[in-house]
């Protein structure tokens, strides 16, 4: 989730402990409009914000616990030099919360699960996949597309999002591709953690997008290039880039940057595009026995259907300035029926939020809550953390 300061700041991730406040720290000052607690939204620092040279060595500390806090550091460029550093904080509703900027110590940093990991996957073909403590995705790259092409078993010809259906928190993607390449047990059946049984095919999945000319929907092939920017207890993120794709009498040109943050069950996805002023975002409809909702004033739309033995939810949250309309869009094509959420272009950029929630998970029991979830995670969208840096 994004979070906003007067100034342009950035979210961070690293363990400090505990000590004395000193005259001479940092302070900051993060404020909730809101009537319901912010926990799980990252806050972004650079360094420009914090007036230091490096990132490094520093840290964050709860003024009224005394407590360090887990950050991360992250680097966006791939030149060596960390840009970010993320933050996670706890402000109850309708308040306010200091916290100490400090100065620490190699030794002082504390080693911490990474919930938020990515990672190309050769082994199987060239997925690229990611996961948080609550949701897993993957996509799929050239050599599946090719093999695909060719006619050679095990390819995939896809720019749709895959869920894989973890109900565990600890990461689960190289356990399980490990598990299946070896036939100790396949991914597709649940063992107990979780499984992938969301088919995608050519559809979008969770989350793909398409440009709509003429009232056909256009899509791009399998991704071309790929580069992991960062994983750790915060986030993961990472960069795809398409080959030019066309689009009825329009060529496209596009990449993205997809970053999933702990505790949240939406990735996000930040389009760069070129060669249209509107794509649609799409949700498969699957057997199309599920129920499409979309939230004008809150700017999502959703899909909750049966699946295979529970149920399962699936959603695109956008920034009110991207929304403009949704569609259900249903037709005889295999795996062509989508729900859609158009967007606008704004400066050849789109930015939305895409997931799921599974009920076999225990996240969410019912159609009910999954559009809690969806509404709340709009306001927070709507009404950004303020962040201050005082004196």
């Amino acid at each position: 989730m994004k979070t906003i300061k007067p100034l342009s700041f950035v979210l961070g991730i690293v363990f400090l402990s505990a000590c004395a406040q000193k005259k001479s720290e940092q302070v900051i000052l993060i404020k909730n409009s809101l009537n319901i607690e912010r926990s799980f939204e990252t806050i972004e620092f650079t360094k420009s914000f914090l007036n230091v040279e490096d990132l490094v060595n520093i840290g964050i500390r709860d003024i009224e616990t005394k407590e360090l806090q887990v950050t991360q550091v992250v680097d966006n460029d791939g030149d060596g030099v960390f840009d970010e550093l993320l933050f996670q904080p706890k402000v109850e509703a309708n308040s306010e919360k200091k916290y100490a900027i400090v100065k620490i110590s190699d030794k002082e940093k504390l080693k911490v699960k990474n919930y938020c990991y990515s990672r190309f996957v050769p082994e199987r073909t060239d997925d690229y996949a990611w996961e948080n403590n609550r949701v897993a995705f993957r996509v799929f790259g050239p050599t599946a597309q090719k093999m695909k092409e060719n006619g050679v078993k095990g390819g995939t010809l896809s720019s749709g999002v895959d869920a894989w259906l973890k109900r565990v928190e600890y990461p689960i993607i190289n356990k399980w591709y490990k598990e299946n390449d070896e036939n100790i047990g396949s991914y597709h059946k649940d063992h107990g953690e979780g499984l992938d049984n969301f088919h995608v095919g050519i559809s979008r999945g969770v989350g793909g997008i398409a440009v709509k000319q003429d009232s056909v929907y256009h899509y791009s092939k399998n991704y071309t290039k790929w580069r992991t920017i960062t994983t750790g207890p915060i986030r993961t993120s990472f960069y795809l880039e398409y080959e030019n794709w066309d689009a009825g009498s329009n060529q496209i040109t596009e990449s993205k940057i997809i970053s999933l943050d702990k505790g949240s069950n939406l990735s996000k996805f930040e389009i760069k595009i070129e060669g249209t002023q509107t794509v649609s975002v799409g949700l498969t409809l699957h057997e199309k026995d599920g129920n499409v909702k979309g939230n004008i004033d809150n700017s999502w739309v959703s899909y909750w259907q049966p699946h295979k033995g529970s149920e399962l939810g699936t959603a695109i949250v956008t920034p009110k300035e991207y929304f403009l309309s949704y569609e259900k869009y249903e037709t005889d094509a295999v795996d062509e029926s989508n729900a859609y959420a158009h967007l606008k272009v704004i400066d050849n950029t789109v930015i939305y939020y895409s997931g799921f929630g599974w009920k076999k998970s225990y996240q969410f029991k019912n159609n009910q809550e999954w559009e809690d979830y969806l509404n709340c995670f709009s306001r927070k969208i709507k009404n950004p953390l303020v962040v201050e840096l005082i004196d």
